[in-house]
C-alpha cells in the first residue's frame, strides 16, 4: 500500500498548496508513482497541475458523497503525477456530509481502492479544521505541516496539534507527524530565527532541514499551471523542493 500524507495547516497563506504541488512533482521526478488529492474547494492544487476546474467530470466532491469511485476521478497529468481534482462544488460537501454515515472516513474508504497503485498519495487539505480536513486526517498515515516563520504561525500550530491529538484518539490511532517544513523563509530576520527555535524545541528532529525561501518563480508557476521543476528547474524555489523531496524519500526508506 502506498503511504498517504496529508499536507495540513488550518492557517491560510503558509504555502500549503505550493508545498503539496511541488513536493508531489519533485517526488514523482525521482521515479515514484504519485497521486495527489485536492481536498480544498479553492482547487489551487488542481489548477497548479494545469487541470481546468470547470471541465472536471468526477472530482473529490463526487468521491466523498459516494457518486464516484476513486479510479473514476483520477486524472493523469503531464507532470508524472496523477490527480483527483477539486472545484467549488466541494464547498457544499461539508453540509452534505454532516448526515452521512461514517462521515469522517469517506475519503479513507475511497482511497483504499487505489492506494496499492501508488508509492505516495498526498492530500492537500483546506486551510480550516472542518469535515474536509478531518477526512484528510483520517485517511492519511502522516501529516506534513508547512509553517510560515511568523508569530501567528505558532498560535495556529497549537490548535492544529490539539486537533491531531483528538483525531488520533477518536478516528486514526496510527496518525504520525511526517514533519514540519518552513516556507517563505528569510534567514536574516530575527523573528524567523525565533520562530524556528520555538518550533525545533517542540518538534525536534521532525523539523525538515530543508527550508523554502521566498521566491518569485514559485509564485509565478501556478499561473502557468506547472509545478516549479517544470516551470523553472534552475530557480531557488525548485532547488528547495527537490532537496525537500530527497529528504522526504530518505525519511521514508
Amino acid at each position: 500500500m502506498g503511504k498517504i500524507i496529508a499536507v495540513a495547516n488550518q492557517k491560510g497563506g503558509v504555502g500549503k498548496s505550493t508545498t503539496a504541488v511541488n513536493l508531489a512533482a519533485c517526488v514523482a521526478a525521482q521515479d515514484k508513482k504519485v497521486l495527489i488529492v485536492d481536498l480544498d474547494p479553492q482547487g489551487n492544487t488542481t489548477s497548479g497541475f494545469g487541470v481546468s476546474k470547470k471541465n472536471v467530470e468526477a472530482s473529490v466532491y463526487e468521491l466523498l458523497i459516494g457518486e464516484a469511485k476513486a479510479a473514476d476521478a483520477i486524472l493523469p497529468t503531464q507532470f508524472k503525477v496523477d490527480i483527483i481534482p477539486s472545484n467549488i462544488q466541494l464547498s457544499g460537501a461539508v453540509v452534505e456530509l454532516v448526515n452521512m454515515p461514517k462521515r469522517e472516513s469517506r475519503l479513507r474508504q475511497a482511497l483504499a481502492q487505489v492506494a496499492g497503485n501508488y508509492d505516495f498519495i498526498f492530500i492537500d487539505c483546506p486551510p480550516s479544521l472542518d469535515l474536509l480536513t478531518l477526512n484528510g486526517l483520517c485517511a492519511c498515515d502522516s501529516v506534513l505541516i508547512p509553517i510560515q516563520c511568523e508569530f501567528y504561525a505558532l498560535e495556529g500550530l497549537s490548535e492544529l496539534m490539539s486537533t491531531l491529538k483528538t483525531v488520533r484518539k477518536m478516528y486514526n490511532h496510527y496518525l504520525e507527524i511526517e514533519g514540519v517544513v518552513f516556507t517563505m523563509y528569510a534567514g536574516r530576520l530575527n523573528l524567523t530565527l525565533q520562530v524556528v527555535e520555538q518550533v525545533k524545541k517542540f518538534f525536534g528532529d521532525k523539523v525538515y532541514k530543508t527550508t523554502v525561501p521566498r521566491n518569485v518563480r514559485l509564485s509565478e508557476a501556478p499561473s502557468f499551471g506547472m509545478p516549479i521543476n517544470y516551470y523553472d528547474p534552475v530557480s531557488k524555489g525548485c532547488e528547495a523542493y527537490m532537496e525537500m523531496a530527497r529528504e522526504f524519500l530518505a525519511n521514508n526508506r
